[in-house]
């Protein structure tokens, strides 16, 4: 994307490849029980909340848009948001399952590790139009506004009775982090 002449052909990709990725990542995952859906669609619906309250108030995160890149929209927020906040969730859950025992602790470090992945991702969304921040600056609350939610999130997932043992989940984590971190030094 960063070097392509072909970068509209590749931003229409990007809904696909969240889709993707998503799928392979779920492919990995044991354990489908009634617990994992309910995290699972509260994950979403959380994730799609919180977005919607952002861009029709321009509380939680400051005032943004969504632009077109990635997709169908419902109430001005892309349905594929709630399903990247899933996978951002579940994905970072699991890379801080073993570092502690605490739920707390691991919840704290979940979410700081989604704060970090979206100190990234924030220049690499705005250059290729996923959204853009009305004051074209990110705002250090879009930055607290994250901790929060993914903090509600990370407890959510460390407190459910599922299973979390997906091998591919880490992997998951390290290659958004690696690809956004690339291409946040190109924009």
């Amino acid at each position: 994307m960063g070097f392509s002449a072909y970068e509209d052909w590749f931003k229409a990709l990007v809904p696909f490849n969240l889709l993707l990725t998503n799928t392979l990542l779920f492919l990995f995952h044991r354990g489908w029980t009634r617990s994992f859906w309910l995290f699972a669609f509260t994950a979403w619906w959380v994730g799609m909340a919180f977005e919607w309250v952002g861009v029709h108030t321009g509380l939680m995160f400051g005032e943004y848009v969504y632009g077109p890149t990635l997709g169908l929209k419902l109430w001005e927020v892309p349905v594929l948001i709630g399903v990247n906040w899933l996978m951002l969730v579940y994905a970072s859950g699991h890379v801080v399952q073993k570092v502690a025992s605490h739920w707390l602790v691991k919840s704290v470090l979940g979410a700081a590790h989604m704060v970090l992945l979206d100190y990234f991702i924030e220049p690499v969304a705005v250059r290729f139009d996923f959204w853009s921040w009305h004051a074209e600056a990110i705002p250090f609350s879009n930055f607290i506004g994250w901790f929060l939610v993914a903090l509600l999130l990370q407890v959510y997932f460390h407190r459910s009775s599922f299973l979390k043992d997906n091998p591919m989940a880490p992997w998951v984590f390290l290659v958004q982090l690696l690809f956004f971190a690339g291409l946040s030094f190109m924009v």
